[in-house]
């Protein structure tokens, strides 16, 4: 879209992001969960502001915000998300909305320019109902019975209640028009230290990684913690610590330069302090862009687990 005469304005941005950090401010961020008050209030926000970019807004069945143009030419469609994780940065999400929301400003108002942009906020990105279900809808990948099936992770509220409260039940769910758009584009705040190590301003995204989910239980044998002998127990905890342990030695010499891994929660049964532990849980999680190394580290996984069990 060559030949933009308009001026983008920072000012204007920073603006538009400190009006959607106010709503649901939490300390130096936000708490906004999917179709909590704070969201709905984003999504109300964007919407009565998406004109101003000559685009007509809608809320789907979904949640999703749409801004269509009725401009000819070629459409790029650009966006985010603006719900947050619970009480979570202020950035995350907003700032894609907020820069489609400018591009689209400059550009759908130049007459010169043969083209537009489009805008989208995607419902759910932070995944408290499900994965990914706005975005995925849009492209066509959700059913009536995954929305039946949706639960709030926190609360257990169910998404159908949830639409239901937020007015978007009966609504339908738009989806992608094939050949609308040249190509989707996404900003985000960067979420690691990459490239401010680097002392770069800006990065392209050059592939997306995988995420491998596991769930690693123990079985161990529940005691009394003050009169069962050490050399006789059966200590499940103990043992999914140790496994935390082997992971870390183990898993350098098998990954990729890109690769992580994550022990994001451990439970322990019946979790008392003065109980040996009977059974021991750990959610883990690999992320990495090339299968072939997530299959390497996956089998060690495997081995470990069959160690484990051998050594009882």
């Amino acid at each position: 879209m060559p030949g933009i005469n308009g001026r983008f304005d920072g000012k204007r941005v920073l603006a538009d992001l400190n009006a959607l950090r106010a709503i649901g401010a939490y300390k130096t961020g936000v708490h906004k969960p999917t179709f909590s008050e704070p969201h709905l209030r984003s999504l109300g926000w964007l919407a009565s502001r998406l004109p101003d970019a000559d685009l007509v807004a809608t809320i789907d069945g979904i949640g999703n915000v749409l801004g269509s143009s009725a401009k000819a030419g070629p459409k790029l469609l650009a966006g985010s998300h603006l719900e947050s994780q619970n009480h979570a940065g202020w950035l995350d999400g907003p700032l894609g909305v907020v820069y489609a929301l400018e591009a689209a400003r400059v550009i759908n108002g130049d007459p010169g320019i043969n083209g537009a942009v489009e805008v989208a906020a995607w419902c759910d990105e932070e995944g408290h109902f499900g994965s990914f279900l706005g975005s995925r809808s849009y492209a066509g990948a959700v059913t009536e019975a995954d929305i039946d099936a949706a639960r709030d992770r926190s609360s257990g509220r169910t998404m159908r209640e949830a639409l239901r409260d937020a007015g978007f039940a009966g609504r339908p769910r738009l989806t992608a028009e094939a050949g609308r758009h040249i190509g989707y584009l996404e900003a985000h705040i960067e979420q690691g230290d990459t490239l401010e190590a680097s002392r770069l301003k800006i990065g392209v995204v050059t592939s997306i990684v995988g995420i491998w989910q596991y769930r690693i239980s123990f079985i161990g044998e529940q005691n009394h913690a003050g009169t069962t002998r050490m050399a006789v127990r059966k200590d499940a905890g103990l043992a999914l610590a140790r496994f935390c342990v082997a992971i870390d030695d183990s898993f350098p010499a098998l990954c990729g330069p890109r690769t992580v891994w994550t022990t994001g929660r451990i439970t322990l049964d019946p979790g008392a302090p003065s109980i040996i532990p009977g059974g021991a849980e750990m959610l883990f999680q690999i992320r990495d862009d090339n299968p072939e190394v997530i299959a390497r580290l996956e089998a060690q996984l495997h081995r470990m687990a069959d160690e484990a069990t051998a050594q009882g």
